[in-house]
């Protein structure tokens, strides 16, 4: 079997906040690049990146280049599509556009993959479990009004969710009424929800230390991007002068800033984006390095795709359901009493929406 050819597609979906109907983030993600892979035998792996910007063109260019690189290559064999790639874009990566297409074609053939054996990825990749935790993720982001807090948060807990998160570093803010705004939603769902808070990378590290050594007895599950992302030393700081954990990685590319984060101790729980890892095959290896460590794995974004990657992984603990990309496939995975059920059908067990290109495609 082997690699025919591939189709890159741009696709945008509307802003909205599905979970609770909560006001969404003006600035969430909505544009992805979608990759439907061909084989000489007529099977068909699906692939998705992203992370929009001025670049989306760029980055489906990249994809369309890539994928004649490995066109007439084994899908079976994804160690030696993902060396192709990589020898391909030496001179420019890793890291960036090239990181970020790698994805798609590696996530495309792991689907096939698991279409040939007739085979969910998930067991492919160890098949541990057969449902995945999940995390209310969108729902309560820093532009959701302070009013407006409490019933979304109560509308989650509703639904079923014991895990939710939200964030801090709102704009105009002052550290106190910060504060508040998080001691509002831990009254409004109760000490027994486990509740997250993102700070995208929005402080530095004394602002940190400062800040969130206040809310620490508000008992909050993880203090995620406190700082910048590669400042390993200063998320070294915050986790060692903080009880509450750090949880940190989403931003980085590839597989080696892990071995930073984790040889620094810079942060108590490793968050790997399978978009900036650079697909499946990378991800898994960074979830075997986070368990040498000792150190718990959790995904950031694509829950779609990233709950038969989870289900495979003993030391992942948490889904992020962010629903950006619900509206990519048909019948997709969602949360049921705040837990995912893996997909069973052969390689991803999805499939992209019948009116994906037609509705959400840009031309």
């Amino acid at each position: 079997m082997k690699i025919k050819s591939l189709v890159a597609n741009h696709v945008r979906f509307p802003i909205e906040e599905p979970i609770v109907n909560a006001p969404p983030m003006p600035t969430m993600q909505r544009d992805f690049i979608t990759v439907r892979m061909q084989t000489d035998d007529g099977i068909e792996g699906l692939g998705v990146t992203g992370f929009g910007g001025g670049l989306l063109p760029a980055l489906k260019l990249a994809v369309e280049l890539f994928g004649e690189v490995v066109t007439g290559s084994d899908p079976m064999r994804p160690e030696q599509v993902n060396a192709k790639m990589r020898a391909a874009s030496s001179h420019c990566g890793p890291g960036g556009l090239a990181t970020l297409a790698m994805t798609a074609i590696d996530t495309a053939v792991w689907d096939i993959r698991g279409k040939a054996l007739n085979q969910p990825v998930s067991r492919l990749l160890g098949g541990l479990r057969d449902k995945v935790p999940a995390y209310a993720s969108g729902a309560l982001v820093r532009t959701t009004p302070t009013d407006q807090l409490a019933p979304a948060a109560e509308a989650l807990v509703k639904l079923g969710y014991t895990q939710i998160k939200t964030q801090m570093a709102v704009p105009g803010l002052t550290p106190a009424q910060e504060i508040e705004r998080i001691r509002i939603i831990r009254d409004a769902v109760g000490p027994n929800v486990n509740l997250m808070v993102d700070i995208n990378e929005r402080w530095s590290v004394s602002e940190a230390i400062g800040i969130l050594s206040r809310v620490e007895e508000l008992g909050l599950g993880w203090i995620e991007d406190p700082t910048i992302a590669n400042d390993y030393k200063g998320l070294a700081e915050i986790s060692a002068a903080l009880k509450t954990p750090v949880c940190a990685g989403e931003r980085v590319y590839g597989i080696e800033p892990f071995q930073q984060l984790m040889t620094h101790r810079s942060a108590d729980i490793m968050m790997i984006d399978l978009l900036r890892v650079g697909g499946i095959t990378p991800w898994m290896k960074v979830a075997g390095m986070a368990e040498a460590f000792n150190l718990p794995v959790v995904s950031h974004l694509l829950p779609e795709i990233h709950v038969s990657i989870l289900a495979a992984v003993p030391n992942a603990t948490l889904l992020e359901y962010m629903p950006w990309t619900w509206r990519m496939f048909e019948n997709p995975p969602k949360p049921v009493n705040g837990e995912v059920a893996v997909p069973t059908g052969p390689g991803l067990g999805l499939n992209f929406a019948p009116d994906l290109f037609s509705t959400y495609g840009v031309s």
